[in-house]
């Protein structure tokens, strides 16, 4: 059987936290230049590893008693050019299958952020397909089957062939399983999306917490 590795991005192949913090060094540049507002960036990291989300802007702006247009933060922020780098076990996940299996990328998100992510980690020459499901709009966004179903065109392969390695059990895994994927939950330490119970029919078939611990030999490597 001729086997073909999907993959997530985000807290997958990089931490997410990465990126987050990235983001607010870029705002906080940008708040320092345009408005004299510092320490913008340092109340964001703050925040985040306080267990905020979602409002952090606002919340750190408050914070600081200054005031600022957060659209145009925002904007900042999802279009600035990333400082991340690869988890040290994707590296090796790349070197290991090169030649020998197909890879393809499926990952939600805001296409052109995903794909400044893609570019700052100099990964897209791995990729035999590069799926981004926001291309399609929100609605094709997992766990929509379109993506999934996307990759499976894109590589000509059955099923039961692919493997999807994700990280968030909310949306990765139950229409992969649906469509006869098999599944792997990488539950890494420290990422973004933690999760303490899986919904029925949510989970993956293999649980690891990096990717050295995929069951190469299973797979024939």
């Amino acid at each position: 059987m001729s086997l073909a590795l999907v993959l997530d991005l985000d807290d997958t192949l990089y931490p997410e936290r990465a990126y987050n913090f990235s983001g607010f060094r870029a705002v906080g540049r940008h708040l320092a230049a345009q408005h004299g507002i510092s320490g913008f960036a340092d109340c964001c990291v703050a925040l985040f590893e306080s267990g905020a989300r979602g409002d952090i802007f606002d919340q750190a702006l408050a914070r600081l008693g200054v005031t600022a247009d957060v659209a145009e933060l925002l904007t900042v922020y999802r279009e600035h050019a990333p400082e991340i780098t690869l988890f040290e076990d994707a590296r090796t996940l790349f070197e290991r299958v090169r030649g020998k299996l197909p890879l393809a990328l499926l990952t939600d998100g805001y296409a052109a952020v995903q794909r400044r992510k893609v570019a700052a980690l100099g990964i897209a020459d791995h990729f035999a397909a590069r799926v981004f499901s926001d291309d399609e709009g929100r609605e094709a966004w997992k766990p929509s089957p379109l993506p999934y179903l996307r990759v499976m065109n894109l590589l000509a392969q059955k099923a039961e062939e692919f493997i999807y390695v994700g990280d968030n059990p909310a949306k990765d895994f139950v229409t992969a399983r649906k469509l006869g994927w098999q599944t792997v939950w990488v539950c890494r330490p420290g990422a973004v999306h933690q999760v303490e119970a899986v919904a029925p029919g949510f989970e993956a078939d293999i649980v690891i917490e990096s990717l050295t611990g995929l069951p190469w030999h299973r797979y024939g490597l």
